[in-house]
């Protein structure tokens, strides 16, 4: 299964299931979950939602992280 995350591919095993939250845990270990904002399709995923949802071949994951500024 081949899925991108911001804009760079990622090989998955095809004979899984994979979620959400364990593709982001697998791919991205130091990954934090605070102050991020996550969309698959270009839909924003709620965090809560992430352990139940399904990720499909050729999906589209994008991170946006919260920063500050002034």
């Amino acid at each position: 299964m081949q899925i991108k995350i911001n804009n760079q591919f990622h090989q998955l095993q095809d004979d899984l299931p994979h979620s959400l939250a364990d593709t982001l845990s697998t791919l991205i270990p130091d990954l934090k979950s605070n102050g991020i904002a996550v969309a698959l399709n270009n839909q924003v995923v709620p965090r809560q939602d992430w352990p139940a949802t399904p990720i499909s071949n050729h999906d589209e994951i994008l991170i946006i992280t919260a920063t500050q500024g002034g």
